[in-house]
């Protein structure tokens, strides 16, 4: 038997994935509550989309922050030596530095290095998880904003299965 254009087991997958986010949205706007203030919507919005678009690393850290990089031993970037799977490499940023403001990762040898930004809200802890898209061996960098400058760390991670273009 054929399957009907827009019906099957995808589409009622997607109708309740739909309806679980939905659902979850109105209840907690039911309760008074919501994921952005319109502040936190405003910066959103605002995100930035050349930094992203860059395929030069230098580039894109240029339009994330147009400042000077300097390393710093208050960073702790893990990350696997060697990834099985490119297409899902974990990555973890922690830093002791004080008043951080944002945290990036670059992946160098990624068509387009920036691959995470986060804004960090002030007063939150300093650490952010991520799994990552790396489409050979690269250096990875986190980048910490901290008190008007940007500090980073490196790390080396062989990838024996590709992710981004293999």
């Amino acid at each position: 038997m054929s399957k009907q254009a827009g019906r099957g087991p995808d589409r009622t997958r997607r109708l309740i994935i739909k309806g679980t986010v939905a659902s979850g949205l109105t209840g907690f706007g039911f309760a008074g509550t919501s994921f952005l203030t319109p502040a936190q919507a405003a910066d959103a919005a605002l995100w930035p989309k050349d930094a992203f678009q860059q395929k030069v690393q230098d580039e894109a850290i240029k339009l994330l922050y147009g400042k000077a990089v300097e390393e710093s031993d208050k960073i702790k970037l893990d990350a696997p030596e060697i990834a099985e799977n490119g297409a899902v490499v974990p990555i973890t940023i922690s830093s002791t530095l004080a008043d951080v403001a944002s945290i990036s990762i670059i992946v160098t040898e990624n068509p387009f290095p920036l691959v995470a930004s986060y804004k960090m809200p002030a007063g939150a802890q300093a650490m952010v998880g991520s799994r990552v898209k790396m489409a050979k061996t690269s250096k990875v960098m986190a980048l910490v904003e901290s008190g008007g400058k940007i500090y980073s760390a490196t790390k080396e991670v062989k990838v024996t299965v590709g992710g981004c273009g293999g």
